[in-house]
């Protein structure tokens, strides 16, 4: 049994789940462990009878493998969280979401799909009018369900898996995400997720997401201990209606996941609790081979980045001009190539010694004496530059110049 199960809440219907797997995401590799400490302001962290919460009260776990398996998740909108009891499918005051919820559970052995049902906050004349549904992965909305319709509704719907004649499905776009924040049913919840609602909705604004991103606060999800609890559907970039879930969610993470994960289609892994239709055991491999294949890619980018710093780019130093041109992609052209025109220079010059030194040797009368004195001579001459050879010759001239000089001043006495 996984830690993070909630197989007490009679909202969850489940059979044995298959073994499945996912597409690996690809993420940003990040730390493993998780601090609680200064997740929340000040204002935040207390409740209404001035109680704090205190890192004791959240999990200190690792996350992943805490989300029970399931297919489809059915959202019913219903009301405002300061109004759900404890336990709203069960509550006699609650009509529609308790005939919801038994339908659902003496159907469940009839369905193909292992169904979740949440209840998520619902205005009347909003997007999520009371009586919407909600269902994931399938991205659609049935408008204003009754307690006249539960029976055919779930009938069609998530037994038969065909439209809802009356409902006329609407199609949804963008990514939606869940906050728990059913406080009655636990007062951490009640209080770290409106906080949370508040900084998504904010942050929506600041990006210039609306109409992109929708935010609703949930009814219990499971795990408390992970408060705060989010779960986000979307398309991912595989265009596949992916759900993660996401624990100790704080408010410095919600611009993260909105970029992130949001924005960018990369999981936060430091956070992530695990993915609709993945049983808890493929959650926890799927997460350790995202983080293998982080950890290889930012070794890769590390040895990439040390190899251009170190100017390695330039090893094959036998053909110069592909030095240059690599140098010269990289914008060190101007070390680079000095470095190898002088590097080529000295390589020529020690090339020519080495080959007047096996002529020498080779020769059958040189002693070794001889020897010395040529292989001195010839790095000498080596070594020796146009500017000494002009002016050698400008004093052998002007030393020829003064004897012609002094023979002719001799004959003429």
């Amino acid at each position: 049994m996984g830690s993070g199960r909630y197989l007490d809440d009679p909202l969850t219907f489940t059979r044995n789940p298959p073994s499945s797997s996912s597409p690996i995401t690809e993420s940003s590799f990040l730390g493993e462990s998780i601090s609680r400490s200064g997740s929340f302001e000040s204002e935040s962290l207390r409740g209404g009878d001035g109680d704090s919460f205190s890192d004791a009260d959240f999990a200190l776990e690792k996350l992943a493998g805490t989300v029970q398996f399931y297919e489809r998740h059915v959202f019913l909108c219903y009301k405002k969280p300061s109004v759900w009891p404890a336990r709203i499918e069960a509550s006699e005051f609650d009509r529609l979401p308790r005939l919801l919820s038994s339908v659902i559970s003496a159907r469940k052995s009839s369905m193909k799909k292992e169904t979740l049902l949440t209840i998520c906050e619902g205005h009347d004349g909003t997007e999520t009018s009371n009586g919407d549904v909600l269902i994931f992965p399938d991205m659609i909305r049935y408008r204003r369900l009754t307690h006249f319709d539960v029976d055919t509704f779930v009938e069609e719907v998530l037994v038969k898996d065909v439209e809802w004649l009356p409902g006329n499905p609407e199609s949804l776009n963008g990514s939606y995400v869940f906050v728990c924040c059913h406080g009655s049913r636990n007062r951490r919840c009640g209080v770290c997720g409106p906080s949370l609602v508040s900084r998504f909705r904010e942050e929506i604004e600041f990006f210039g997401l609306r109409g992109e991103v929708s935010v609703s606060p949930c009814s219990h999800i499971g795990g408390h201990k992970y408060t705060g609890d989010v779960i986000i559907y979307g398309l991912n970039i595989n265009q596949r209606v992916t759900g993660h879930w996401y624990g100790c969610v704080t408010l410095e993470d919600v611009p993260l996941l909105l970029e992130q994960h949001i924005n960018k289609g990369e999981i936060v892994d430091r956070l992530w609790r695990g993915e609709m239709g993945l049983p808890e055991e493929d959650q926890k491999k799927t997460q350790e081979q995202r983080l293998l294949l982080n950890s290889e890619k930012i070794s890769n980018r590390e040895v990439t980045q040390e190899s251009f710093n170190n100017g390695i780019c330039c090893q094959s130093r036998a053909v110069p001009e592909l030095n240059g041109s690599c140098c010269q992609q990289n914008g060190n052209s101007s070390y680079c190539l000095e470095e190898n025109h002088t590097e080529k220079n000295t390589s020529e010059r020690v090339t020519s010694v080495k080959k007047a030194s096996l002529r020498i040797s080779s020769s059958e009368n040189g002693s070794s004496c001889g020897f010395k004195a040529c292989a001195a001579m010839s790095m000498w001459l080596e070594s020796w530059e146009k500017e000494d050879t002009y002016a050698a010759l400008a004093v052998a001239c002007a030393a020829a110049s003064v004897a012609i000089a002094y023979n002719c001043y001799k004959q003429l006495k």
